[in-house]
């Protein structure tokens, strides 16, 4: 099988873009490349463009590169406008292209660019490093800007999240991990089998770096030998129960597990999503009147949510019912072979929901 090519996050591109900017604000020197490293060290020379210097500002680009992941923002231009303002302070605003957020639960608060944590931090981190290496302490302010941007977020989830008016600068590494749907699934089950031929049998499984995040720091698991399965939550449980493994311990993020409490066992967002739906319809059933279910329906996140049910002083039950359906759906979609521990979570609230599939 092919290796496939990862690939560059926009926040990535951000970074680097601020960086030759300020260099060569800072420095009156042309750049061609820039040299940046993402969040795990790894380092990367790009090649720069769109150079432009006047009144007192210089722009850069990077172009996205979003290797062989499906992206649709790979190819598009990631611009960066720097200048020198007064004091120490490195503002990072947005521009053309770049959305704004007008629904609360994400990690941006509402009125502000959404350009999120782990970008910012690039950008910021990149900025001070040129300033460093030239001399400077004054203020720089960073405008992020991705042409085109507003017609591609037509194509995304952004206007129902409440990121109106552009792209979202996302990113967590700064790499793209490729996510080809056969090669996902088929390391899955050469994780899956790897562990088996080592004489493992109780497997740690979750959707992604949240969830072994998690699992690390608040249940103290060890994460080294944890299975990341992505959004195929369903075709990881059936080779699991063709394998003879078990327990399980299934570990994840509220705005993916929340999905297997209706049966969806693919929680990617093309295949469906429902969380809104589900957390509504278990909110009617522990005694939410209409007014608050039309505020569930319309929270952008499963955080946004979790404070609205926790205001009305219904939360608990309300995830309990939810864990009984997540549990009901695990049994049946494993045909009761195995036992999974499922446990789901917000970063901001902890454990939601959490129990036992037995066999």
């Amino acid at each position: 099988m092919k290796d496939l090519k990862p690939g560059i996050t926009t926040g990535l591109c951000a970074a680097a873009a601020a960086k030759a900017a300020t260099v060569a604000l800072l420095s009156g020197t042309a750049i061609s490349h820039v040299s940046i490293a993402a969040m795990n060290g790894k380092a990367f020379d790009l090649e720069t463009t769109g150079a432009a210097m006047q009144d007192g500002t210089a722009r850069y680009g990077v172009q996205k590169d979003a290797g062989d992941d499906p992206d649709i923002t790979n190819g598009m231009m990631v611009y960066a406008t720097v200048s020198k303002t007064n004091g120490q302070v490195i503002q990072i605003e947005g521009g053309e292209g770049i959305g704004t957020v007008t629904k609360p639960g994400l990690k941006v608060a509402v009125g502000q660019t959404a350009i999120n944590p782990v970008p910012r931090q690039m950008i910021t981190s990149a900025i001070a490093e040129a300033c460093s290496q030239n001399g400077y302490s004054g203020g720089i302010t960073a405008i992020i800007s991705i042409p085109g941007g507003e017609a591609a977020a037509k194509r995304t989830m952004n206007a129902r999240l409440g990121i109106i008016g552009g792209l979202s600068v996302l990113g967590t590494t700064g790499i793209v991990e490729p996510m080809s749907e056969r090669a996902i699934v088929e390391t899955i089950k050469a994780d899956i089998d790897v562990q088996v031929a080592s004489g493992e049998r109780r497997l740690v499984i979750t959707p992604g770096n949240y969830g072994r995040d998690f699992a690390q720091t608040e249940l103290g698991l060890d994460i080294n030998k944890a299975i990341k399965c992505s959004n195929f939550i369903g075709e990881t449980l059936d080779y699991a129960c063709k394998k003879g493994v078990g327990p399980i311990i299934l570990i994840g993020h509220g705005g993916k597990l929340v999905k297997l409490a209706a049966g969806i066992m693919n929680t990617h967002s093309s295949y469906a999503d429902g969380r809104m739906e589900i957390i509504a319809a278990h909110g009617a059933m522990h005694g939410a009147d209409s007014d608050l279910v039309k505020r569930i329906m319309e929270c952008a996140t499963v955080q946004a949510a979790v404070e609205q049910l926790a205001e009305a002083g219904i939360n608990e039950p309300v995830w309990e019912s939810i864990g009984e359906k997540i549990g009901f759906h695990l049994r049946e979609r494993t045909r009761g072979a195995l036992s999974i521990e499922y446990i789901v979570f917000t970063q901001e609230h902890g454990i939601l929901t959490k129990g036992v599939s037995a066999k």
